[in-house]
């Protein structure tokens, strides 16, 4: 599938269990149901994802995870907060460019209609 492909399902997905469940619970649950769903369909995805930075080729361990990878292709930023703050979206953009992938979902699951708490960010897409 290409990026594309898969933002579509997980922005399908992610809308699907904002109207099941509701805004205002924790990241986590929104993260579990998401997995759960995409492992329903058959779709690889990575948890909790480690992103490496390479600084004068010395690989640092400094403890970035992203929320979830699809298909080794897609990272997904999940939230449950008040309002997204530019922050976020930088720190999405960065995972993009440190990982060499080329596109993110920034996904605020506190917000009445799913469709306002999406974000998509590109990196050399």
């Amino acid at each position: 599938m290409t990026e594309n492909e898969i933002a579509t399902i997980v922005v399908d997905l992610c809308i699907k269990i904002h109207k099941t469940l509701g805004p205002g619970l924790l990241e986590s649950v929104y993260e579990s149901a998401l997995c759960y769903e995409l492992s329903r369909l058959n779709i690889p995805f990575e948890r909790q994802k480690e992103i490496s930075v390479i600084y004068e080729n010395v690989v640092l361990d400094v403890g970035f995870r992203a929320d979830v990878i699809v298909e080794d292709k897609v990272i997904v930023e999940l939230k449950s907060i008040e309002n997204l703050l530019n922050v976020h979206h930088k720190t999405l953009i960065t995972y993009l460019k440190l990982s060499d992938r080329r596109l993110g979902l920034l996904i605020n699951f506190n917000v009445n209609l799913l469709k306002d708490g999406i974000s998509r960010k590109v990196n050399k897409l």
